[in-house]
């Protein structure tokens, strides 16, 4: 089984949205957003890249920015509805209103059977550190569901530094110790320091979404390989990335078999209690 970390069953405002027009070219139609401007795809045209690509359950996520809902929490719940068990729901709040983003957490967990949350701090323009991410982080720790985020640069027209996992995650990680953090997109270009913090935090992780295999950093192999094997979580970033693209040269890897089953599923269904 493959379980895909880190993906977006997109609405036609967030495929739209201008910040993205540098992955339109980085992509150059490998991935979904050649539909930019499309109206909503059907549930059935992510489930049909997941086989595609081989990839059984996908956790996809709400987008809550500074303004309005890219994909809000209950079209991905309809979408988990419409998937027949292939897509998992993770949750987004506005960071903007404390209290009204921890009660919006409870409902994604506890009515929405949401299995994580994910904030995107570049979308805000504002380091995980910031104060406004905390009531985030404690409802996370009370209702035990992973916080994911993204660290590394940013590909929308954003500011990248808010990604840096020295100081920003590290810290994090401090204050909230029993927080499970979900660090997409690797790290790069800091994938040396992601690696250092996944490896001092019992429980940061990493999830390799918006690279493809081949192009993943040596040292990110090279800890996946060894003392990070329980760690490193498969990802795509769809639509950005197709799963059949994003896995292509798996096999010249050569991982061992514990470990392969580990990076394609078994860590994320540790880390995101899929049962």
């Amino acid at each position: 089984m493959i379980i895909d970390a880190w993906a977006q069953h997109p609405t036609a405002r967030h495929l739209a949205h201008p910040m993205f027009e540098s992955l339109r070219r980085w992509t150059r139609g490998q991935g979904g957003l050649e539909g930019a401007g499309a109206a909503d795809w059907p549930v059935s045209l992510t489930l049909r890249a997941m086989d595609e690509g081989g990839v059984e359950l996908s956790l996809v996520s709400a987008w809550v920015g500074p303004r309005g809902d890219l994909i809000s929490n209950d079209e991905v719940a309809g979408f988990v509805r419409e998937s027949g068990g292939r897509l998992v729901g993770v949750g987004s709040v506005d960071i903007s209103r404390p209290r009204e983003a921890v009660r919006e957490i409870r409902r994604c967990v506890r009515e929405l059977g949401f299995k994580a949350i994910r904030v995107l701090p570049w979308l805000w323009e504002l380091p995980p550190t910031h104060p406004r991410f905390y009531p985030v982080f404690n409802e996370c720790c009370e209702l035990g569901v992973p916080f994911c985020t993204q660290v590394g640069h940013t590909g929308p027209l954003k500011p990248s530094e808010v990604g840096r996992p020295i100081p920003y995650i590290d810290q994090v990680a401090l204050d909230f110790p029993e927080l499970v953090i979900v660090c997409g997109h690797i790290g790069y270009p800091w994938t040396e320091e992601m690696i250092a913090v996944a490896t001092k935090h019992e429980n940061v992780y990493i999830d390799t979404s918006a690279y493809t295999v081949k192009r993943y950093p040596p040292n990110l192999l090279a800890y996946l390989k060894a003392h990070g094997r329980a760690k490193v979580l498969f990802g795509t970033n769809w639509p950005m990335i197709a799963p059949a693209r994003a896995l292509e040269g798996l096999e010249e890897l050569a991982l061992p078999p514990a470990t392969r089953e580990a990076f394609l599923s078994g860590n994320a269904r540790r880390v995101f209690a899929l049962g």
